[in-house]
């Protein structure tokens, strides 16, 4: 069966649509790429389906590659019989596909490979078939005794021969799959605490005596264990029936049950059951529970980063922005609208050194002279006393003068300011003045500032640093590959870190695109691009429609629509008739046309329809309005907070179990999930999101573990 064909009926699609999807995909094309332009070759499938066919797609591309390479090795060996071959190329499963190929495998010396060269074969074949009650199998045995080959008695014969047939069926394709099944749908996962640890108090006390069926983990616990595991704290099993299992073995192999050998066969099969084929698929499963675990937190993860990079930007106003600190000061950026790195200063408003009056001065003067509309204090240390010492400083400021202070999460900031990005940009510059100059271009637009950071430094994750790394950069990288193409990128702002991860785009020609700028000035539209280095046809088709450039002579260089239907958009115009710019934003004109009339071959009705809707409003950013929290005045520390208090808060992180809250206090809350609705809530990113304002109220503070308990109900 074809690779469209499994997956259309593993995802019921049309064979054809998926075809088409899959070419698109081979040919190099980009997830958003083909979700924004490609939606008739596609039947309109959205970029999380096309992300799902395209993991399949590689699936079963490795699958290919597996399936050929052992069928070559087979007949090399000359092992591949017609019945073989064709169970191989029938199968769609990477372990059934191993299975098949077990018994053949080039091994390290076993115990069985040394019965066979003790000549013991024949003995194994002889007890297999053997269905006489009466037969003498000390006899039968005693004819392979040979004490140069280490077989010195009728027992040790037996034993070889055994040896032989335990790995046979410990190998056997079906066996496998039946034991690797009966493991998924009854295994149960079982933690204990390690000696050491028994009766000892640790953070991994729920689970020292743990069980839990394999199919209904949730992917914290699994992960938690795992991570007592590895701080070995924790032992873990995996517990399998072992009744079941030995009996399905006994079925399978033990032909003749009233045979003189049948005993021997079931202690054979269970040798093979514990010593051989339990082992080894339980790693298996084990394996499998990490990945599907590992795979929850990389979509808990992947879901928090895109809420957190969507947040919605404060635009492009002047801002300070401020790394707080008590020893060694306050740190002051000052940013242009564009984000332009223009002063900096160090203040001392908190102790030890108290410098009140000093640090307002110099507060006071940026904000005249650089006419800052925004400040943005980092939540780290002192960031309370910090954001209480600049709202002092404001109230002494008119109305029409004051700006408006907001507290930043700096989470990531310090990582940027030693990355290579931050010396680059800014060579000669100390880490917490690059950190203060993030922290005030994350409010501007939080987007094109956390791009600059590796995503699992910037604290929305669960258990990031227990999973496998290569998979969650790779996971995260195609959120943050998402956010950055559903925004759109100007053109003639965009740092190459934002560049990168522009559709088609790489390192390489993000860093010839901003070399081009510096050496030529701002692009003046979009075919500018073909002259950039490395920007042939293939990758300006990927890239242009995710490129902007306001200002252009064209208007459409500066929308989503993609250049290769310019000449459509002006014929539209010339029969509507108008032209291109004065049609762009006639909601009016544009909602009255009817797209049917302009569809035809290689032009249907969505793409018609995202190009109706892109023209009302070119360029539109589909990121919320910009919002900020208060914190209380009444609540700066956690000894501030007591019980049934309502605050207002910023929702900092989402796990499997509810989601952390910045109430102000330098200690985020927990809403349990239990806590997050009056109705059943089976999952917190259905209710909220990072970055989102929420109103909470105290259930409980623990001090002394630096726990605080939240809830979402009764705070009206």
């Amino acid at each position: 069966m074809e690779i469209a064909e499994r997956i259309a009926a593993e995802f019921k699609l049309g064979v054809a649509q998926v075809a088409r999807t899959l070419a698109l995909m081979n040919e190099g094309s980009t997830i958003p790429f083909i979700a924004r332009y490609r939606k008739e070759q596609t039947g309109n499938l959205n970029e999380v389906r096309l992300r799902e066919l395209d993991r399949r797609r590689k699936y079963f591309q490795e699958l290919e590659e597996r399936r050929a390479s052992i069928l070559n090795i087979l007949r090399e060996q000359g092992n591949l019989t017609p019945e073989l071959g064709t169970a191989i190329e029938g199968t769609a499963d990477k372990h059934e596909l191993e299975d098949l190929y077990q018994p053949f495998k080039p091994k390290r010396m076993t115990r069985a490979s040394k019965a066979r060269e003790a000549g013991l074969e024949p003995l194994a074949r002889r007890l297999d078939g053997l269905e006489d009650p009466a037969a003498d199998l000390a006899a039968e045995a005693a004819k392979f005794i040979d004490p140069e080959k280490g077989i010195e008695t009728a027992e040790a014969a037996l034993q070889g021969a055994g040896d032989i047939l335990a790995e046979e069926w410990a190998e056997n394709a079906e066996a496998r799959k039946a034991y690797r099944e009966l493991a998924r749908t009854e295994g149960v996962l079982v933690a204990s605490a390690r000696k050491e640890f028994e009766g000892q108090s640790s953070k991994y006390e729920m689970y020292y005596h743990f069980r839990e069926s394999v199919g209904r983990l949730p992917s914290h616990r699994v992960l938690a264990m795992i991570r007592g595991e590895r701080e070995k704290v924790l032992k873990i099993e995996l517990a399998v029936p072992k009744k079941p299992a030995l009996r399905d073995l006994v079925v399978r192999f033990v032909r003749h049950p009233k045979s003189a050998a049948a005993p021997r066969l079931v202690d054979i099969a269970l040798d093979a059951l514990d010593r051989l084929l339990a082992p080894t698929i339980e790693t298996e499963i084990r394996s499998e529970i990490r990945e599907k675990a590992e795979a929850e937190a990389f979509k808990v993860f992947g879901d928090n980063l895109r809420d957190l990079l969507l947040a919605a930007p404060a635009g492009p106003k002047p801002v300070l922005g401020i790394d707080p600190g008590f020893r060694t000061g306050c740190k002051v950026a000052a940013v242009d609208g564009t984000g332009k790195f223009l002063e900096y200063r160090t203040i001392f408003p908190n102790a030890p050194k108290n410098d009140t009056d000093g640090a307002k001065l110099a507060l006071l003067e940026m904000i005249d002279e650089h006419k800052i509309g925004l400040i943005a204090v980092g939540n780290g240390t002192a960031g309370r006393e910090t954001e209480t010492f600049v709202r002092a400083c404001l109230d002494e400021l008119s109305a029409a003068k004051r700006p408006v202070c907001v507290v930043v999460n700096e989470s990531g900031a310090s990582v940027y300011s030693a990355s290579d990005a931050a010396v680059k940009e800014f060579p000669r510059m100390d880490v917490t003045i690059r950190g203060a100059i993030s922290i005030a271009r994350r409010l501007q637009d939080p987007l094109s500032e956390l791009v600059k950071i590796e995503p699992k430094s910037i604290g929305v994750g669960q258990y990031q640093h227990d999973v496998d790394q290569a998979s969650l950069r790779k996971s995260l990288d195609d959120v943050v590959e998402s956010c950055v193409n559903s925004v759109g990128v100007d053109l003639n702002l965009a740092s190459e870190e934002l560049l990168k991860y522009v559709s088609g785009l790489n390192r390489a020609t993000a860093s010839a695109i901003v070399a081009r700028r510096h050496e030529n000035g701002p692009f003046a539209s979009r075919e500018d691009l073909k002259a950039v280095k490395g920007f042939g046809e293939k990758t300006f088709e990927q890239a242009a429609g995710f490129l902007r450039i306001p200002g252009a002579s064209n208007p459409l260089d500066n929308s989503a629509v993609h250049p290769e239907r310019y000449a459509f958009v002006e014929e539209m115009a010339g029969k509507l008739g108008t032209t291109v710019p004065q049609m762009i934003g006639n909601e009016e004109l544009l909602k009255s046309v009817d797209p049917r009339k302009f569809s035809g071959p290689g032009l249907g009705l969505p793409t018609i329809r995202d190009i109706l809707k892109e023209l009302e409003k070119p360029g539109r950013d589909p990121r919320s309005e910009f919002r900020y929290a208060v914190f209380s005045e009444n609540a700066r520390t956690v000894d501030d907070l007591a019980p049934d208090q309502v605050l207002e808060g910023v929702v900092s992180n989402i796990v499997d179990f509810g989601a952390f809250v910045d109430i102000g206090v330098h200690q985020d809350g927990l809403v349990h999930i239990s806590e997050m609705g009056d109705k059943f809530v089976s999952d917190p990113h259905k209710l909220v999101k990072v970055g989102q304002l929420v109103r909470v109220r105290i259930l409980s503070v623990d001090k002394e573990r630096k726990r605080i308990g939240l809830s979402m109900k009764k705070t009206s």
